[in-house]
């Protein structure tokens, strides 16, 4: 299943730029892109998309506004906030509008990455059901607390200085659907398009939190490979 996704920046280059990141990220394309609030409205209404990436410096109006009008003619699209905008006034503003993400510019393209598989992930876990129970609902509103995954999170996020939450949660995945043969460093890397040295640094960490286990698999020339397998 591929979500679409709707790019909408001022800047040309830069919209390109993102919609070649979205591509690039399995599980997503590039439905359309819009370079000013009443064009992102137009196309929302034309593809209904099931995420919109969201500048907030649009020539025609403010960002958060677009948000409000694409709403009312798409209300199933989700919202990633992708802007230059740090100011914490505005950070409110996104997060009472019920975005999804924030994303502040310039940023690479491992970090939207991870933003759109945590998205991918928590969207996939409540699709197709129903009802649902604590550890779902704690995927979308994770709270610390004794005995729920929700503290077994809080656990993991304590990050050091240099980690993010969201890559953490990309590397998590890609060792959850690696199995019992688990990653190297390199496959990790590969699969989350992240550098090498950076792979390591978060399988390192979950391996020291606990929640990642590691054994060296030995070939017949050179050093052993450290492989990474994740701990229910």
């Amino acid at each position: 299943m591929e979500h679409r996704v709707l790019v909408v920046d001022d800047d040309f280059m830069v919209a390109r730029l993102h919609g070649v990141y979205v591509d690039r990220t399995p599980g997503f394309r590039t439905a359309g892109v819009a370079h000013g609030a009443a064009e992102a409205v137009r196309q929302a209404a034309l593809l209904s998309p099931d995420l919109v990436l969201l500048d907030l410096y649009l020539p025609d109006g403010p960002g958060l506004e677009a948000l409000r009008r694409i709403r009312e003619v798409a209300p199933e699209a989700d919202f990633l906030v992708v802007s230059a905008a740090k100011d914490t006034q505005t950070v409110r503003r996104a997060q009472r509008a019920g975005v999804v993400n924030y994303l502040i510019k310039p940023f690479e393209q491992a970090e939207l990455r991870a933003r759109l598989g945590h998205w991918r992930a928590t969207r996939l876990a409540l699709d197709g059901t129903r009802s649902t129970d604590q550890s779902q609902v704690d995927r979308l509103f994770p709270v610390p607390g004794p005995g729920r995954a929700g503290g077994q999170r809080a656990h993991r996020d304590a990050l050091p200085k240099g980690l993010s939450s969201p890559t953490a949660s990309l590397v998590e995945e890609a060792l959850r659907s690696a199995g019992p043969e688990g990653l190297s460093a390199s496959e990790c890397a590969a699969g989350t398009g992240l550098s090498r040295v950076s792979a390591r640094r978060y399988l390192e960490h979950f391996t020291a939190a606990g929640r990642a286990g590691v054994h060296l698999r030995y070939g017949t020339t050179g050093r052993p490979e450290r492989r990474y397998t994740w701990h229910p």
